[in-house]
């Protein structure tokens, strides 16, 4: 497979695993982003880095 062909199911993929906190709790989905608002920019901008880490040693581990 080449990169052309990864990145839809890629792109795919995130968009369910997003879309299924809003589908199964939809009252604490709100509660996050509420949360997420009242947030320091500094550390959403740390938690974003830390889910990008993650998921570069997830991507090291599997290839």
């Amino acid at each position: 497979m080449d990169f052309w062909q990864v990145l839809p199911v890629a792109i795919a993929l995130v968009f369910i695993v997003e879309g299924m906190l809003p589908f199964i709790s939809p009252n604490r989905w709100r509660d996050m982003l509420r949360m997420a608002e009242q947030m320091d920019d500094r550390v959403i901008r740390n938690v974003g880095l830390g889910s990008m880490l993650f998921g570069v040693v997830i991507l090291y581990l599997v290839h």
